[in-house]
């Protein structure tokens, strides 16, 4: 019987009290790389990189984080980059973006080699639509995401959605869409206006989440993630928050010592 997130949650395999989710990549980079560029476009060396990282943290899921893998292959591709900027109706980079056929088969490669390889369940973190919209946006030929609103927001989740098939074939426990990020004064929107990529997840039984800057809030269940203070990683003081689990970024600039302190107090 295949687990569900909530059965992850409710039971951790870790043997912690709560399920505890940490986005630890650019700590990651700082320490074991040791600032040399993360190997997006190389899927096994990721892997084994990500691998070691987490055999040192013990993150309860795998965080996938391709808005990383997209920043980096928009960076080095000079074509894509001109071809999102070939019009400026809105919306059109990040469908060029999720549409470029290239980008597409080397970021499936790299999460079917990550989900292979991994030992725990595997979470693709994305973009929310309307955040990926802000950072695609420029493109357009304009900065100002202040007119971004509920229907470019659904418009741009029609696109996530259809691009999210592609991993059809793969055993994710969820997709997190990242909400954080370069949208301000663009319209909030709640959830449910990601509707089309919840009827994606839901047909591939993938759990699907929101991750604000305070709180992970989960499609279809009352469970919500509380999120770990920065300080905590830096000081043996701070009380972990309230929550059914948790989620927690390690800052690049934390002290591998302090840092191995803290996660063994994730109990």
């Amino acid at each position: 019987m295949t687990l569900s997130l909530t059965d992850l949650l409710a039971l951790p395999t870790s043997g912690r009290r709560r399920a505890v989710v940490l986005d630890s990549h650019d700590y990651a980079q700082t320490v074991f790389l040791q600032g040399k560029p993360v190997p997006w476009q190389e899927p096994m060396a990721f892997a084994n990189f990500f691998g070691q990282v987490q055999g040192v943290l013990g993150s309860d899921l795998a965080l996938l984080s391709l808005d990383r893998f997209y920043a980096q292959r928009v960076a080095a591709d000079p074509t894509l980059r001109a071809a999102m900027g070939a019009k400026s109706r809105t919306g059109y980079a990040l469908r060029t973006l999720l549409g470029d056929a290239d980008a597409t088969a080397a970021v499936v490669e790299l999460a079917t080699v990550f989900s292979q390889t991994q030992r725990v369940p595997v979470v693709l973190q994305i973009p929310s639509p309307m955040q990926w919209l802000a950072r695609t946006h420029p493109f357009s030929g304009s900065d100002d995401v202040s007119g971004l609103d509920a229907d470019n927001a659904e418009n741009a989740s029609m696109y996530v959605a259809d691009w999210l098939r592609g991993f059809a074939a793969l055993p994710l426990m969820a997709v997190l869409l990242d909400d954080r990020g370069p949208a301000l004064g663009a319209e909030s929107v709640p959830l449910e206006t990601y509707s089309p990529i919840a009827n994606v997840t839901d047909h591939y039984r993938w759990a699907l989440g929101r991750r604000h800057e305070d709180r992970v809030e989960l499609h279809g269940s009352a469970l919500r993630g509380a999120v770990i203070g920065a300080g905590f990683w830096s000081t043996d003081t701070e009380s972990l928050p309230d929550g059914d689990f948790l989620v927690g970024e390690v800052p690049h600039q934390a002290v591998p010592e302090q840092v191995l302190s803290r996660i063994a107090a994730l109990i």
